[in-house]
């Protein structure tokens, strides 16, 4: 029997709505499931969760207050996700019915229910889809959780930036914020005005047209661009390097990219241009130093068009840096006190 059938079992036996946590309790006394994950709690609750999700009104379940569950058969008063009032200090306070994605209700749950304490990922994805946070038709949203709280803290951490979460191992995961503005502070702040400073760079006279250019042409290879060709300025037709992704050895992408060295931002009639311009099975990317316009963005996305795609001055510094390009890490020389000993005075431990 899997949790959920169990569920359904402990519920009709108890004839009446029962918190998530006491379900699980009274599954796991009676036998009716059995487990090897740590956080059985969490598990029920988001398989719970993800049912009613999925099937809506055709659910076997339905919530009838926070992490309170009941058969829908029985007919009780739906519990609505309550709009946030104007006393954030209520305890049953919950957010409005606007979804968020895994990482940023991942933060939510974090700032308010872990007492600024690491939790587990599987309860930290049991919280969110308690209070409606995210919503996902994927069978497992905690491993989702995690993959993609794992991934954002190595790209952060790759372009010098300081992570917003924190691994602490064995699946449990807190803020950063919660670290306090010792040195990580210190470096993120000098990692920042580095950013900064190289974007102005990228924007600066001192940068000509065709050297910027030839900057984005060594970023797309350094992405995994192949065939990379910087096209004449006399006959680009409004592109200015052209290559082909090739992703394992069988899918193969030809993008055609217009570079715009800009501080102004980029206007609709600039994607229009580079759409014209494509050539056979080709696709759009413009990069800029600079950002686009509400009518670009639109224009870009257009559905009865070939999109085009968009890539503005802070994504460009985030990709540079990413791959080294511009920047020069630079490791910290940290001391540790260490105990010290006679063996220890007497002893090369570099040998």
């Amino acid at each position: 029997m899997n949790s959920i059938e169990a569920a359904v079992k402990v519920l009709a036996d108890a004839e009446e709505p029962l918190h998530y946590k006491e379900i699980c309790r009274r599954i796991i006394e009676r036998g009716l499931w059995e487990t090897e994950g740590k956080t059985p709690e969490a598990t029920v609750n988001a398989n719970l969760g993800k049912e009613i999700q999925k099937l809506g009104e055709n659910s076997r379940f339905q919530r009838t207050g926070p992490g309170t569950f009941a058969l829908r058969t029985w007919g009780l008063p739906e519990y609505k996700v309550k709009v946030k009032s104007k006393s954030p200090e209520s305890e049953e306070e919950q957010r409005p019915a606007k979804t968020l994605s895994f990482n940023d209700a991942a933060e939510v749950v974090l700032d308010k229910y872990s007492n600024k304490q690491p939790m587990h990922y599987r309860d930290i994805t049991a919280k969110m889809l308690e209070h409606d946070l995210i919503h996902t038709e994927g069978q497992t949203p905690e491993a989702t959780l995690y993959a993609q709280m794992s991934t954002e803290i190595k790209r952060q951490t790759k372009r010098g930036e300081t992570p917003r979460f924190v691994s602490h191992g064995k699946g449990y995961v807190g803020l950063r914020k919660w670290m306090g503005y010792g040195l990580t502070f210190q470096v993120q702040r000098h990692n920042a005005d580095v950013r900064r400073k190289l974007l102005s760079q990228l924007k600066s006279k001192s940068l000509s047209a065709a050297e910027f250019e030839a900057l984005v042409a060594r970023l797309l290879v350094v992405l995994g661009f192949y065939d990379v060709d910087v096209t004449k300025i006399t006959n680009d037709g409004g592109i200015d390097v052209r290559g082909t992704l090739v992703v394992g050895e069988v899918i193969r992408i030809r993008m055609a990219v217009q570079a715009k060295k800009w501080n102004k931002n980029v206007q609709s009639p600039t994607v229009q241009q580079v759409r014209g311009s494509l050539g056979s099975h080709e696709q759009g990317l413009i990069i800029t130093t600079s950002d686009f316009s509400k009518g670009a963005k639109e224009e870009a996305e257009r559905p009865d068009a070939t999109p085009v795609a968009l890539m503005n001055g802070k994504q460009l510094v985030d990709l540079l840096i990413e791959h080294d390009i511009g920047i020069r890490r630079t490791a910290l020389d940290l001391l540790e006190m260490e105990e010290i000993t006679l063996e220890g005075i007497y002893t090369d431990d570099k040998e």
